[in-house]
């Protein structure tokens, strides 16, 4: 499944959230963040190397980052692995748990992957600007972990 059009609607959720302002059993949904820019960044799952780069490049980002639009990790790990991965290495921002895959599939980012051969499904490390209206602002296709904050902070302004 493609990525949603540029200008069009953001697709819409309700997942439990943890971290940041969220305490722990917050469901969030996308109503929640009419009104506000926001940041949905997908990544394949918590504690690896890239997500670990990418994650502590955006924490040491935060005072930049946090003052354009509130940002959310998105994967497929429980709210329990999102906790450990948030407080192993100090993260100012939430994290959305997305195990049925519901936003991934909608993002377009649940894809087929290879590694040593083998083929699998899993999540493309991309991430989606969505202004306060509630469309697509920006696209960062498969973005690479080192690079990342940079190109999020030049699509924010």
């Amino acid at each position: 499944m493609p990525y949603p059009a540029l200008g069009s609607p953001a697709p819409t959720f309700q997942l439990p959230v943890t971290g940041g302002a969220y305490p722990e059993g917050t469901v969030l949904s996308s109503a929640d963040l009419t009104g506000k820019s926001y940041v949905l960044y997908f990544y394949p799952k918590d504690d690896t190397p890239g997500c670990t780069t990418q994650a502590c490049a955006l924490r040491d980002g935060w005072n930049a980052l946090s003052k354009k639009a509130a940002v959310f990790g998105v994967s497929i790990d429980s709210v329990k692995s999102h906790q450990k991965f948030i407080q192993k290495y100090s993260l100012p921002f939430p994290l959305l748990a997305d195990e049925e895959k519901t936003l991934a599939e909608a993002y377009g980012v649940w894809v087929e992957k290879s590694m040593y051969g083998k083929t699998y499904l899993g999540t493309e490390r991309s991430t989606f600007v969505i202004g306060p209206d509630g469309t697509l602002k920006a696209v960062l296709p498969k973005v690479k972990p080192a690079e990342h904050l940079e190109q999020l902070l030049a699509a924010l302004g």
